[in-house]
């Protein structure tokens, strides 16, 4: 599939220029001529530069799914043909490599495949949850509403991610502003005041030796250091890339202070309204929880999940199988239980799902309540110990009678 770049004229006359996707300036011209366009110029456009390239190969966010299935959705139900929407969506789209997805789609369509093999070769842009969602929406031939609710899920996804990244951005910048000061002090203060003690002679307060002691050691051992961090760093992702050592990662990521809780509430989210768009798309339950598997790395909830999967091909309901699973906290299971025997599960788990959201943000909050006050003691203990270390002999010496 090639870009081209086009000059055309509309049924007034009125000047038209734009980009689309073609395997031939042939087809080129077929695809201006369905559009009711009189093409004036077409030239085969190359995509050339390091910026360009990044952005082939730059990853798709959820925000650029989402809104490619809104517009998709958009158009299909205002009747234009799945192929002219796919060209529209591809000329449109800023992202190189989704560009390239829905140029590769279109040309699927138009050779007379579903729009879901076509973009069943791009796995890691639209994964086993969004082909399962296009493929219920070609089997029931409402395609349209299936695509508005994967753009919600998506919408959902992005809403979640950025909360996320707004909790940790927080503590992400302390903590790199404290490493700065530190270093800033270890490389430019203290050795100045070195030099003034060496000059005052004298025997130094026992506060300042402690403290001038431990920095001649980071200072002659700053090497060992930085390679023993390089080495515990290294082996940590070695050990990450064990089937123990994945599971170890994976429980102390759920437990750990503030954040483990953070994580855990975002998948229950993630989970409930993914779960329910599937079930409400007319997804088999089973196919729900294989699909439910792939969404999380985390190799605790993988487990839980395939023992819920375990029950319910055993003839258990949902219910049973999230509380035996072990993982699932028991407002989960009542809700689902609530949704199962009233036969509108879906409902229940969207409602349970923006449970989550509500505490996802309350909890980020809270966090960021509890977090400050810390960073900000951290900061002034630094300062106040540096502060009394170096100016200590100072005031102690003025001290001293002449």
């Amino acid at each position: 599939m090639r870009s081209y770049t086009y000059v055309a004229r509309d049924a007034r006359g009125i000047r038209r220029d734009g980009m689309l996707a073609a395997n031939s300036p042939q087809e080129a011209l077929e695809v201006l001529h369905h559009r009711q366009l009189t093409p004036v110029g077409i030239q085969e456009t190359l995509v050339k530069g390091a910026a360009n390239r990044k952005s082939a190969r730059g990853r798709v966010k959820s925000a650029d799914l989402a809104a490619v299935c809104w517009q998709l959705s958009t158009m299909l139900e205002g009747g234009m043909s799945i192929t002219t929407a796919l060209d529209i969506l591809a000329e449109d789209a800023e992202n190189l490599q989704l560009r390239q997805v829905l140029q590769e789609a279109r040309a699927h369509v138009s050779e007379g495949r579903l729009l879901s093999e076509g973009l069943g070769r791009f796995p890691k842009v639209f994964n086993r949850l969004a082909l399962a969602m296009i493929v219920a929406g070609e089997t029931s031939g409402d395609l349209g509403q299936a695509l508005r609710a994967l753009a919600e899920h998506f919408d959902s996804r992005d809403r979640i991610a950025r909360k996320i990244r707004g909790a940790t951005a927080y503590p992400i910048f302390v903590v790199t502003l404290i490493t700065v000061i530190v270093i800033g002090i270890m490389t430019l203060i203290v050795p100045r005041f070195q030099i003034i003690f060496e000059r005052l002679g004298g025997r130094l307060p026992a506060f300042t030796r402690g403290f001038m002691g431990l920095y001649a050691i980071l200072c002659d051992n700053i090497l060992y250091f930085l390679v023993a961090a390089a080495l515990t760093v290294g082996a940590g992702v070695l050990l990450s890339r064990t089937r123990g050592g994945h599971r170890f990662w994976s429980r102390l990521l759920l437990r750990l202070p503030l954040f483990g809780k953070l994580f855990c509430e975002s998948f229950l989210a993630m989970f409930c309204r993914t779960m329910a768009t599937l079930l409400e798309a007319g997804v088999p339950i089973l196919d729900t929880l294989e699909i439910l598997r792939g969404t999380t790395a985390n190799d605790v909830i993988v487990s839980a999940l395939a023992r819920v999967k375990q029950h319910v091909t055993g003839g258990s309901n949902v219910a049973l199988g999230m509380a035996a699973a072990g993982f699932f906290p028991n407002m989960v299971v009542k809700m689902t239980q609530v949704g199962e025997e009233s036969g509108d599960l879906p409902a229940i788990l969207r409602k349970t799902s923006d449970h989550y959201e509500r505490r996802i943000a309350s909890s980020i909050e809270a966090m960021t309540s509890l977090l400050e006050p810390i960073m900000i003691t951290t900061i002034g203990a630094i300062v106040l110990v540096v502060v009394i270390a170096l100016y200590l002999p100072i005031f102690t010496m003025s001290d001293v009678p002449h």
